[in-house]
């Protein structure tokens, strides 16, 4: 399958129940190059207008943060960004249960196999720690990779609204039903659980098959890389390759380390302004 040339517009924001007086404000919107990825080109406007100030985190997510030191009682922010997908990677089989638990794999991936705030470690919990068993005794990591999804896939089923971004992965998991942070949070408690080095990768998903010159509703995406001789990518909300439709924005430990839009402000309550994608193949 060939790699794609992608338009992503990206559209969220705040409404306030009164007059902002400031607000500090972190972005996450920027497509990696990376792995055979390519950013082309990137924009973000805001409104009210601010300077924006960019760094890339501790994880290599390029970062876009601002204040608006104006009153408002909204925050528009629009992201949009063209972006050169490589095609499905070929198959590369991973090694074996002493190579991943090796100590100095280990300790360098040791950030990546702690329990978070989202992520407990399964191993612990007797509703999951029977998977966790089974996937220690598979013949190698990968297929334990592939238990971990198969369970979360018969345990979750895909329904927006039940869950929000402060879901855990014990609390989906009791629960039955959540979206892609939560299928991607119970992965990560498994594979964790199993001493499998496991990230959270945030980004973008386009349609399954190409669609060129057609803008679709596209969506913020969560999917799991663990590593395996090298790092290894599954869809678990999905069960599908990652591949072309797949654009990486960020990585981290949870959805804590990567969230598109976050900030503080001075002021009363308030509420998101929703989020758009639109996605157009070129």
């Amino acid at each position: 399958m060939a790699g794609r040339r992608l338009r992503i517009t990206h559209r969220t924001g705040y409404r306030y129940a009164e007059v902002v007086e400031a607000s500090f404000n972190e972005v996450r919107m920027t497509p990696m190059s990376a792995e055979g990825q390519l950013l082309l080109s990137h924009t973000l406007d805001v409104l009210p207008a601010a300077p924006i100030q960019s760094y890339t985190d501790y994880w290599g997510a390029h970062v876009e943060a601002f204040d608006v030191h104006v009153p408002h009682r909204m925050l528009e922010i629009v992201a949009i960004s063209t972006v050169d997908t490589p095609p499905l990677p070929p198959y590369r089989a991973g090694g074996s249960w002493l190579q991943v638990h090796d100590p100095v794999v280990q300790d360098r991936f040791v950030e990546l196999l702690r329990s978070t705030t989202y992520v407990d470690d399964a191993a612990q919990d007797p509703d999951r720690a029977w998977i966790v068993e089974r996937m220690r005794e598979e013949k190698d990591p990968e297929s334990a990779a592939h238990l971990a999804t198969y369970e979360v896939r018969r345990r979750i089923g895909y329904q927006p609204g039940v869950t929000d971004v402060s879901t855990t992965a014990a609390q989906a998991w009791r629960s039955g039903h959540g979206v892609c942070q939560d299928f991607t949070h119970a992965t990560l408690s498994l594979l964790r659980g199993a001493g499998i080095p496991a990230r959270y990768v945030s980004g973008y998903l386009h349609t399954e098959e190409p669609a060129v010159g057609e803008p679709v509703v596209g969506e913020s995406h969560a999917w799991v890389e663990y590593w395996d001789e090298g790092w290894h990518a599954i869809d678990p909300t999905n069960d599908r390759a990652v591949g072309s439709a797949h654009v990486i924005v960020a990585r981290g430990r949870d959805y804590a380390d990567v969230p598109p839009l976050k900030g503080i402000y001075a002021g009363g309550q308030s509420e998101g302004l929703g989020v758009s994608v639109e996605i157009t193949q070129l």
